[in-house]
């Protein structure tokens, strides 16, 4: 399927983004990578050596050439340290995207609003291309497209919650809300989490825990590829409405009575 997702003049040929956290080691890391059929690789700069090349290194085992590798900001609770980590990779010749994350509360990990914003609007005046992290909030997505943030990546619940998508309505509202790409980042548990998302309308969806935490990782990074090109292919092709009533599939003109 010829559908690319084209964010400030990058193609990104899949709509399944997927993380590097959370797996036994990297060699199960690139194997899942690779069954998940992705093309963007997210990294937390301050959790996963991809700077020094004196030491293991992720991107020993992630080809850079191959996959666009997107770091992220995890584990940084104020907007300081988001722009250290942000320009630390970019210094370092990893990317000039950033996924931007300022974490509010230690325990359920949602964002800093206030935070995220300020954030997003100061790395998008120094030219990065910036993808908040954020909440369901259609009020917050405005603010990130007035602040320069590239797409916006609502969570589906909480961080590694795999709740999946716990207001879909929200989602929706965003979508119809912002003029720049929606990605569902956070919360998704199974396939059908991945398809809800993209059948909504969703442009990507990026899994980190979902696959890394399964029991047969590779398996379920396999089953998430089919799963995201399915739910996009039933939202291009257009679901019949809702109707509290029956409607017969057969037609009834013509028949013998």
């Amino acid at each position: 399927m010829n559908d690319s997702l084209i964010i400030k003049g990058i193609e990104f040929k899949s709509r399944l983004w997927v993380g590097t956290g959370k797996y036994k080691d990297f060699e199960e890391t690139a194997k899942a990578i690779e069954a998940s059929g992705t093309d963007v690789v997210t990294v937390a700069v301050r959790r996963v050596n991809i700077i020094d090349r004196k030491k293991e290194n992720l991107l020993d085992y992630v080809d850079p050439k191959k996959y666009k590798i997107l770091p992220n900001t995890a584990g940084c609770y104020t907007v300081e340290d988001a722009l250290r980590y942000a320009r630390l990779a970019r210094e370092a010749g990893i990317s000039d995207m950033v996924k931007l994350e300022v974490i509010g509360d230690e325990k359920t990990l949602f964002p800093d609003v206030c935070g995220l914003l300020k954030a997003t609007e100061i790395l998008a005046k120094e030219g990065f291309i910036v993808f908040p992290y954020t909440n369901d909030d259609p009020i917050t997505a405005k603010r990130l497209v007035d602040a320069g943030a590239a797409a916006v990546m609502p969570l589906g619940a909480p961080i590694g919650s795999g709740l999946g998508i716990r207001n879909p309505y929200n989602i929706k509202i965003i979508l119809e809300t912002v003029n720049i790409p929606v990605i569902v980042d956070a919360g998704v548990g199974t396939a059908s989490d991945v398809s809800i998302a993209m059948e909504l309308g969703c442009d990507a969806v990026l899994v980190n825990t979902a696959i890394a935490g399964a029991k047969e990782p590779i398996m379920m990074a396999e089953a998430l590829k089919y799963a995201c090109i399915a739910g996009r292919l039933a939202y291009k092709a257009g679901r019949i409405p809702r109707k509290l009533y029956a409607t017969a599939s057969s037609p009834i003109e013509g028949m013998l009575t």
